[in-house]
């Protein structure tokens, strides 16, 4: 188990090193250039988030007892996604200083001032965008949770209903044997006296022939 944890570690590690490298390319980019780096940027976040997930699920599945290094290893690697995705959502409204000059070429004051409203424009239709990302992740899975959930109870319940079905027939069974043992023993009992009073009939009878023989 741990070593498909480590094999989850290592491409992790690959991942965000490129994807470090990459964040740091994108201010200095522009136009389409900037989208696509941008584009390949958000896709290498979301399977490090994915690797992440995985290693979570490894880690769930370590005995108790060799846990906690794992946990605080995951815990190391959360901040660094963390901190990625800063990083990247910074660098989404940054310029270097070679684009900045080329953006406002020599209108200096009025353009650079327009340049930081915009850039806190997009900052805040990023946070808006964050967010809801976040809510429709929150959502998804608590749709998932509750459609698992009514799997589970459905299961629950046609396994009572079965098992209701299983006690039923025993019943019945059980009334049918009860049935039958008072027949059984019903005959026994009729047999028993039957037995216990033709002897006393066989003596008198016997006595009566030996009484007219004397005579």
């Amino acid at each position: 188990m741990s070593s498909d944890f480590e094999g989850y570690e290592q491409d992790f590690s690959v991942l965000t090193a490129e994807i470090t490298h990459r964040v740091g390319k994108v201010p200095k980019l522009l136009g389409e250039e900037k989208k696509q780096m941008v584009s390949n940027v958000e896709k290498q976040l979301e399977e490090a988030r994915e690797l992440l997930e995985q290693m979570e699920l490894e880690v769930r599945e370590i005995p108790p007892q060799s846990r906690g290094m794992y946990s605080s290893r995951m815990r190391s690697y959360k901040q660094e996604m963390d901190k990625l995705e800063a990083d990247f959502k910074r660098s989404r409204i940054a310029y270097s200083d070679e684009v900045r000059h080329e953006l406002l070429g020599d209108d200096g004051n009025s353009s650079e001032i327009q340049l930081i409203k915009l850039r806190e424009e997009r900052a805040h239709l990023l946070d808006n965008t964050e967010r809801l990302e976040r809510s429709s992740r929150r959502l998804e899975a608590g749709y998932q949770i509750a459609v698992e959930t009514e799997q589970i109870g459905q299961e629950m319940l046609e396994n009572l209903s079965h098992d209701r079905e299983k006690i039923q027939r025993a019943r019945e069974r059980l009334r049918e044997t009860d049935s039958n043992l008072g027949k059984s023993s019903r005959i026994l009992t009729g047999m028993l006296r039957r037995d216990s009073v033709y002897p006393q009939k066989r003596t008198e009878c016997l006595e009566g022939h030996v009484t007219s023989d004397i005579m």
